[in-house]
């Protein structure tokens, strides 16, 4: 019985378990050339329209771009920008712009 229950635990905590792959800071660099047109080619707006992407928090970046590319953020100039981006684009991109100081 003991070992069954053990059998059962490890299968439990490895079905729930997933593992995180790092997002690639060089290929978000490459991705953010575009961006640059209006954050800046060093993520610092020169609009006060426009924020900062540079050194901005991952997660918060990650949040906002899928919700302008999901529609649940709405602007007429990111929508274009951003919807052909996959969930790995926007994680990379979130990468590059949270690494600069």
């Amino acid at each position: 019985m003991k070992n069954v229950l053990s059998i059962i635990l490890t299968i439990a905590v490895m079905g729930s378990t997933s593992v995180a792959v790092a997002a690639d800071i060089e290929a978000g660099k490459a991705k953010a050339t575009i961006c640059g047109a209006c954050h800046g080619p060093d993520g610092i707006s020169l609009n006060d329209l426009w924020p900062n992407l540079k050194g901005q928090k991952e997660g918060y970046l990650v949040k906002q771009i899928k919700a302008f590319r999901d529609g649940s953020r709405v602007d007429p100039t990111m929508a274009p920008m951003v919807n052909p981006l996959t969930d790995d684009d926007i994680e990379n991109l979130a990468a590059y712009f949270s690494s600069l100081k």
